[in-house]
């Protein structure tokens, strides 16, 4: 590897500490969908 790559390299490690690109906030599930809802038919298990 020459200099400029491994510099290159160690401000991206840098960055992607700081700044992580995988946000597990955008893929947090936050229960069944409306087609779950459908199946199970909760009205009238009551």
């Amino acid at each position: 590897m020459s200099g400029p790559h491994i510099i290159v390299s160690m401000i991206r490690t840098v960055i992607e500490f700081f700044r992580p690109t995988y946000r597990p906030e955008r893929y947090y599930m936050r229960g069944p969908g409306p087609a779950c809802a459908r199946k199970t038919d909760r009205t009238l298990a009551a």
